[in-house]
Order: structure tokens, then sequence, then C-alpha cells
């Protein structure tokens, strides 16, 4: 049989429109920011994936929403220029709403409740927040515990605040004595300290942060993606991806469990 050109378009478009369903309705890809060493929200693992819980809340409201998820990692910081460029749909790393920050970004609904701490090592002078007059105090740069150290250095009577890139090399520092304490969320640093010994949790600093998604100002997946989170709420999915990186139930009324509204500037 003689196979013209003609021939080949019109078998083309038939297998087209024979798997036209699949292709219809194949899942977009949400293009996700996480800053790889902040565990037990976001790390990065041996094979180059990604867990922690809010990769789980992620990848779930995601899936929800009907889209896969392509993660990548980003510095702290990049992640607010990545957002507002547009070169991701959504930042995760236990970023906190604030009023400043939703100028220039949107967030979901927040899904945990958050507090800082003052963190030295073991055996340190320093026993409270109060001890912290003269001393050099170390901030993950980008983050809402430096904002607070900074706005607070003249009446605490900090002489120095040094930031960091990374957790790890603030914390190498702390040990090496070339900071005397650090101001970061508590969480982040419990989870730290299971596995990396020799530091303490010496003070608590109350906030009211809440963690939220961070997404492009007022991007079109914002409702989307929150109803995803809301559904998460209401059937308990987000009060077991708490319990299992966490360790225990979500607290009652906290923003894990309870539905909220999507913040506004």
């Amino acid at each position: 049989m003689h196979i013209t050109r003609r021939s080949l378009l019109v078998l083309a478009t038939a297998v087209g429109l024979a798997g036209g369903s699949h292709f219809a309705y194949a899942a977009d890809a949400l293009n996700v920011g996480s800053y790889p060493n902040n565990p037990p929200f976001e790390y990065k693992t041996a094979n180059g994936g990604f867990e922690g819980f809010e990769v789980d809340v992620v990848n779930e409201a995601a899936k929800r929403a009907g889209m896969t998820t392509n993660i990548a990692d980003y510095g702290f910081q990049a992640l607010f220029a990545a957002t507002s460029s547009k070169r991701i749909d959504v930042a995760i790393s236990s970023i906190t709403i604030t009023p400043e920050r939703l100028k220039s970004q949107s967030f979901t609904q927040p899904y945990y409740d958050s507090d800082m701490g003052v963190a030295t090592k073991e055996g340190s002078s320093i026993k409270a927040l109060a001890d912290l007059k003269g001393a050099v105090v170390g901030v993950l740069s980008g983050s809402t515990g430096e904002k607070w150290v900074n706005d607070n250095k003249a009446a605490k009577g900090f002489a120095d605040v040094k930031g960091y890139n990374s957790q790890q090399d603030m914390f190498l520092d702390l040990g090496a004595g070339r900071i005397d304490a650090v101001v970061s969320d508590i969480p982040g640093m419990q989870y730290l300290f299971v596995k990396t010994k020799g530091f303490a949790i010496k003070d608590r600093i109350k906030t009211g942060e809440q963690y939220g998604l961070m997404m492009t100002k007022d991007s079109p997946l914002l409702g989307k993606i929150n109803d995803a989170i809301t559904a998460m709420k209401k059937d308990g999915t987000l009060e077991k991806i708490h319990e299992k990186w966490f360790g225990s139930k979500a607290p009652t009324g906290s923003s894990t469990v309870t539905e909220l509204p999507i913040p506004k500037a």
C-alpha cells in the first residue's frame, strides 16, 4: 500500500483524537522552590529528592488540585526573588506570613504556628533572652529571626548581629564560639538538636508566627491550592502529616487544624 504524506497526517490526527482525553487531563506541574536544609519541614535526601512536613503538604495540595510538583533547591533569600519573578509558583521553607511580605507575595492560609527561640552551646552562661546584652547573635539571613533581632538590637543591647545563608554554617560558628547565641525558629532547632548534640534552647520568644505556602503575588493558582489545604484540614490529612513529622497531634485550635482565610496585605 502506498502511504502518502496526507495519509500520515490523517493517521496522526486520528491517534491524537483517540488519546485526547489522556492529554487533556494530564496534570500540570506546580514549580516549587525549597531551602534544602530545613528539617523537619524540608530537606534533601541522599538520592536528591525532597522530604519533610512541608514537602508532604505541598505534594498533597498539588495532587488535590490535579497537579504534580517539581521541587528545586534555593537559598532562603533567593526564594522571594524566585516567586516574584515567577520562576517558581510556590516557596516552602517555614516561611512566616508577615504584613511586609504580603506587599510583594501572596500566601495560602497558615498551616503551622511557631515561636522563635534563643539557642546557645550547652554550658553557656547565657540562660535567657535577658542575658544577650553585649552578645553577638547569629540569624538566618532574610528570616523573621533576623528582623526581630535587628528591630530589638538597641533595646536588648546586642553587641552585633551576624547573618548566615545556611543553618549549618550558623551552628558551626556557634559551636566554634564565633557567635554567642542564635535566634531562630524553635521547631527547626529542636529537630536539629536531636542529631546535633552540644546545643540547647534557653528561652522562647513568643511571636504568634504562622507559616503558609508563599506564592507569586495574586497567583491564579492561589485559590486552588488554598482550597486543597482547606480540604486537608477538614478531612484530617493535615493533622496526620503533622503527627508523622512532629510525633504528636497538632494543638487544638492551631492553624494546622483550623480553617482560616487567605491572608491579606
